[in-house]
């Protein structure tokens, strides 16, 4: 069968180093940045912070690999669509907030369980999600499976375009056991629900 999905184009942020940890993150390219985090969010590791229009079409904007934080400042800038040029700060991310947002962490993905042992790996934004990258394939992940750091456990649909959601909370366990799988397939989600549990394997 013929899977007619359309995923939608990335970019990747630049990221420059800043004393004390900090990192700040740059435009990759010019165009209007939308739907940025607001100060005080997480960011993950190639975590999404928002959209770049290009000539007309959007391209879903990611953290660089090893670039995580909370997002300490940005340009002051409230428009939804902010006019961009390349290398453009954007925002600066702050590693230090990791720790100390450690117990309010349901947007982090570090959300702990009913049980008090798991922890809950949630969505990075709303949408529907998708557990197989088709219809006759296998479901990214099982109950009882070993993840590890940048594994796809899903797809999440936005406005008819799909991207994969890695497992990317810097402060989950990796390798980690999946104890539970908690959003249906084909299951609409919003920002910060549950996808699955986990424990330290």
């Amino acid at each position: 069968m013929q899977d007619s999905r359309q995923f939608v184009p990335e970019l990747v942020a630049l990221a420059h180093k800043q004393e004390g940890g900090r990192t700040q993150l740059l435009a990759p390219c010019p165009g209007l940045w939308r739907e940025m985090p607001e100060e005080g969010a997480l960011v993950r590791a190639q975590g999404q912070i928002g959209w770049i229009e290009v000539l007309g079409v959007m391209h879903r904007l990611r953290a660089p690999a090893g670039a995580s934080g909370v997002v300490g400042g940005s340009s002051g800038d409230d428009r939804a669509r902010r006019p961009v040029e390349y290398g453009q700060a954007l925002l600066c991310l702050d590693p230090e907030g990791l720790a100390g947002s450690s117990s309010a962490s349901v947007e982090a993905g570090a959300e702990v369980g009913s049980d008090g042992g798991s922890l809950s790996f949630t969505a990075p934004s709303s949408g529907r999600f998708y557990r197989r990258p088709a219809p006759d394939k296998p479901n990214f992940v099982e109950v009882g499976q070993t993840i590890s750091r940048g594994q796809t456990l899903g797809l999440l649909e936005v406005m008819k375009t799909f991207t994969r959601v890695n497992y990317d909370d810097p402060r989950l366990p990796s390798p980690a056991k999946v104890v539970e799988i908690v959003a249906e397939d084909q299951g609409d989600l919003d920002q910060g629900d549950a996808i699955l549990r986990v424990e330290p394997a």
